[in-house]
């Protein structure tokens, strides 16, 4: 019997590994909070997390980014402006980044 993906033992070992410690990050970090009582300031840092993660990542990104990177972000930056939909800003700037290098491609 012929099947269509190989499943190789280790990558599967340590994808269940890395799901796993996502899970318990995430558990734990729900059951620590639980003991904590927030303060608007912290509660304000909480909030802006994420966004500072997802910034610290475009930004890395982007210093060894091609055109069709920059094209992409100038997009997701100009969508952001104007609908103040981040989900909606990533999809549009992936997009043109994509459609960009399929066009532009060898």
């Amino acid at each position: 019997m012929s099947s269509f993906v190989a499943f190789d033992s280790i990558a599967v070992i340590a994808i269940a590994g890395m799901a796993l410690a996502t899970l318990l990050t995430r558990v734990g970090g729900f059951w620590l909070m639980s003991y904590v009582t927030l303060s608007p300031r912290l509660e304000r840092f909480l909030r802006h997390t994420a966004g500072g993660v997802l910034v610290a990542i475009v930004v890395a990104a982007a210093m060894k980014g091609d055109p069709a990177m920059w094209a992409g972000l100038a997009a997701a930056i100009a969508v952001m402006l104007l609908l103040r939909k981040s989900m909606t800003a990533i999809l549009i700037g992936m997009a043109l980044a994509i459609g960009i290098r399929f066009l532009i491609a060898p």
